[in-house]
């Protein structure tokens, strides 16, 4: 029986290798096999079937994992590799489970820890999903879709899946299990085998849904079951009530919007989706890096409602992001998109590969943001994955912006309609070495106007691909929606109505600060590039010129401050060194070289110090605390630990709306001590036996301590100007003292050649502004007038020392 299994997967073995083209995603496992090469390694699936087998050996050669087909022999005892949990059914068309030999093997080998203590048995799942397209409903499913149905398929329905689906089939490893973990914690009888048995099963469920999706709503469908919602069918109701028209024209109206919004997804869509953006993608990069995409499956596996919510650098964030999610074994998520990208021939396109649109502006239409919630609030319902926005649009200038409200409070309102499943907010940096729409970003910053999008400038952008360098994609840290609100309102759920959910007092407050905590960690977990880094140091010098020579140095020193300090742990570095990072910024020329008898000097002309300053912002907030350390170094000629740490403290707390900071006043101390053990280190710092920290190169002209202090300066000089100006002006109206600080701000661009937008912006400047009074440092009189409070000397007395000498007497005269 074994030899003719053996001869029949024989003739199986090169059609399949030939046909079955896999994704491979490993999970942990290629961690953690590191250590249990010396373990027994057993693979559980759900099919005894040659396909699947076949196709799983095809992904563990390439993993370099030991063969499914392989029988292992313990204690004298032969097993076959790969546990099955159902065996195909012989008849045609029948989709009845056979159960297959994997209880009574697993009890043998639990049988076999019970009597060898040092037998330490590892078995990983392995999910084989064939093709990703999701269950259809039953009143849309054609012949394809029931011949394709993988629920214990037959021989028959194997054929058709393998022909039809083997293309684009995802072969999924998960974390081993320890099968002395389990005899030790839960015993070996047969009770637990049934048990290990169970959870696989619903593993694999969980697994196929996190790969395929939910069950596929059309269009119709969802029109359909929106106009017996409870809530739209009222607001129809109270349409013919208030305007006197007919309930069919009503009806009309809201149908018109819903098509207006609704997706259209499809998944062959993304399929030859996926394959156009495999090709664009090397066309335009040198590689996509993804951080922390295990926690994604982790969440999916475990019934999450998954919301990604990443920062807006560039249109290519729709795609990028898209296609990475569907890289890690993911189904797509329904994409929020602004209505701007409804053209054609984009707009369908989009439609298909899940988006959704949304107009900028609800307000006074109510009809439209009632359809609107409650169409988002069906999507979570369904238990489809959703992306949005919460900058609301692309970040002109680098920085992250002020969040939008508007998607978040809808999210926490669908809760409150009585949505089960937890609702999981996934915060997401994406990161360039080049982003294509800059230019445009700063003919709108000075004062173009923006141009709306068209076949044209999809075709332009198509004329103009080129080398874009490296792009960058990290998962921040999971915010559950349903924990932060029992956090911040403990009886939120008294105000759940499945009917007509409404707008509760703490609403507003609770979606402030959970905008807050979603910025903060997409901060949180940037990427780190050659390109923003030399960004950062060149913007800091003088004429924006550095010898090549120099600039290695300064790149290898803010490279070490936050490897040894870094800014959080979920950050992420470069594994380049400095002369490497700087080699691959000049293919993708983003700096001028010069030669004279020296060597070569490397800076920025006056168009590249525009484009470049962007670069600076996305990593700018990484760099302040050390950037503040250095500073006050500099400016002092030897201070103590606490009183420096003090002095960081106050000004960062100042800054942590400004640029989304997230660490406490206690991490800024311990965060204070790492980077001066680190310039210790390195040679640039030392502490005296009683304590004092001072700069050991202090008179160097251009030290890593002068650069890197530098990199704070214009952050300072805005806080030096607020924390001046109140104190002579106050009491004075909010918008007549935040007009006098710009206009400071753009006197001082001039004298300094400071050409940054958020230098002078209003909002930027309202920022500070409200983050002082918040801090009690300007306070407001009974005529509702800004004035200075007397503590405000304490920060006066800190910026004005930390700025530059000719910058201050600009701003006192």
């Amino acid at each position: 029986m074994l030899a003719l299994r053996s001869f029949f997967y024989m003739l199986l073995k090169f059609p399949v290798q030939l046909w079955v083209k896999c994704r491979i995603v490993a999970d942990k496992v290629l961690e953690t096999q590191q250590g249990n090469r010396n373990k027994p390694i057993f693979y559980i699936v759900r099919h005894q079937s040659a396909s699947d087998l076949l196709t799983l050996q095809k992904a563990c050669k390439k993993l370099n994992f030991p063969d499914p087909l392989e029988t292992i022999t313990i204690d004298g005892k032969t097993f076959q590799r790969t546990l099955c949990l159902e065996k195909p059914s012989q008849v045609l068309f029948s989709k009845g489970a056979i159960k297959g030999k994997a209880k009574e093997q697993g009890l043998a080998l639990l049988a076999l820890h019970k009597n060898n203590p040092q037998l330490d048995v590892q078995l990983i799942p392995a999910n084989l999903v064939w093709g990703r397209k999701p269950t259809i409903e039953k009143n849309n499913a054609n012949v394809g879709t029931i011949l394709a149905d993988q629920e214990s398929p037959s021989w028959l329905r194997k054929f058709f899946i393998v022909l039809f689906l083997g293309r684009n089939t995802l072969v999924r490893f998960s974390q081993s299990l320890s099968l002395r973990y389990m005899a030790d914690k839960h015993g070996t009888d047969d009770a637990i085998a049934r048990k290990l048995l169970r959870v696989a099963r619903f593993h694999f469920h969980r697994q196929k849904i996190a790969a395929t999706g939910p069950r596929l709503m059309h269009r119709q469908q969802m029109f359909k079951a929106l106009m017996k919602n409870p809530s739209i069918k009222k607001l129809i109701q109270d349409e013919v009530e208030s305007k006197g028209q007919s309930e069919a024209v009503a009806k009309k109206h809201a149908l018109k919007i819903m098509d207006e919004i609704a997706g259209d997804y499809r998944e062959s869509m993304v399929r030859v989706g996926e394959r156009v953006l495999h090709w664009l993608w090397n066309r335009l990069y040198q590689g996509i890096e993804v951080n922390n995409a295990n926690t994604l499956r982790e969440l999916a596996d475990d019934g999450h409602e998954i919301i990604y919510v990443p920062c807006h650098r560039s249109h290519m964030d729709y795609l990028l992001l898209t296609y990475i999610i569907y890289q890690q074994g993911l189904v797509t998520p329904r994409i929020a998109a602004g209505i701007n990208l409804n053209f054609w021939p984009a707009g369908p396109i989009f439609r298909k590969a899940g988006a959704f649109f949304i107009r900028r502006s609800f307000r006074g239409n109510r009809m439209y943001s009632t359809i609107f919630r409650e169409y988002l609030g069906l999507l979570f319902e369904r238990g489809y994955s959703v992306k949005y926005y919460s900058e609301g649009g692309r970040s002109r200038t680098g920085r992250l912006l002020d969040p939008k409200t508007g998607m978040l409070a809808m999210t926490i309102q669908s809760l409150l309609r009585g949505i089960n499943r937890p609702l999981t907010l996934v915060p997401v940096y994406l990161g360039y070495e080049h982003v294509m729409e800059v230019g445009t970003y700063h003919k709108e910053l000075s004062g173009s106007k923006k141009k709306n999008e068209s076949v044209f400038g999809v075709f332009k952008a198509i004329k103009n691909l080129r080398n874009y360098g490296k792009g960058f994609v990290n998962f921040g840290t999971p915010i559950n929606i349903n924990q932060f609100l029992t956090e911040q309102v403990p009886n939120w759920k008294d105000d759940i109505d499945a009917i007509d959910p409404q707008k509760p007092s703490w609403l507003t407050p609770s979606v402030n600060v959970l905008a807050d905590q979603v910025m903060v960690a997409i901060n949180k977990c940037a990427a780190l590039n050659g390109v923003s880094l030399i960004a950062l140091i060149l913007l800091a010098t003088k004429n924006k010129a550095l010898s090549r020579q120099e600039l290695i140095i300064q790149l290898d020193f803010f490279l070490a401050i936050q490897k040894q300090a870094p800014y959080s742990d979920e950050l992420t570095l470069p594994e380049q060194n400095g002369e490497q990072l700087l080699n691959d910024a000049i293919t993708l020329n983003k700096v001028t070289v010069d030669q004279d008898s020296f060597g070569d000097i490397i800076s920025l002309s006056e168009s590249a110090a525009l484009e470049m300053r962007y670069y600076r912002n996305n990593i700018l907030h990484a760099f302040m605390l050390p950037a503040l350390v250095c500073r006050i170094l500099e400016k002092n000629a030897k201070i103590a630990q606490q009183e420096l740490e003090k002095q960081v403290q106050h000004i960062l707390v100042l800054l942590k709306r400004d640029l989304f900071l997230w660490q406490s006043c206690d991490e800024i101390s311990r965060q204070v001590s790492q980077v001066l053990a680190t310039l210790a280190s390195l040679n640039t710092a030392k502490q005296s036996k009683a304590g004092f920290w001072s700069l050991i190169n202090e008179n160097k002209t251009l030290s890593s301590i002068n650069l890197l202090g530098e990199c704070a300066d214009e952050t300072l000089q805005r806080l030096t100007i607020i924390s001046i100006l109140i104190n002579r002006l106050s009491p004075i109206n909010k918008n007549d003292f935040v007009e006098k600080v710009v206009a400071i701000a753009k006197r001082l661009t001039v004298l300094n050649s400071i050409n940054a937008a958020e230098f002078i912006d209003k909002k930027t400047q309202m920022t500070l502004i409200d983050a002082m009074r918040d801090e009690g440092l300007i306070q407001t009189d009974e005529d509702g007038l800004l004035m200075a409070n007397s503590t405000l000397d304490i920060t006066r007395s800190y910026v004005t020392n930390l700025v530059d000498i000719s910058v201050l007497q600009s701003i006192l005269r």
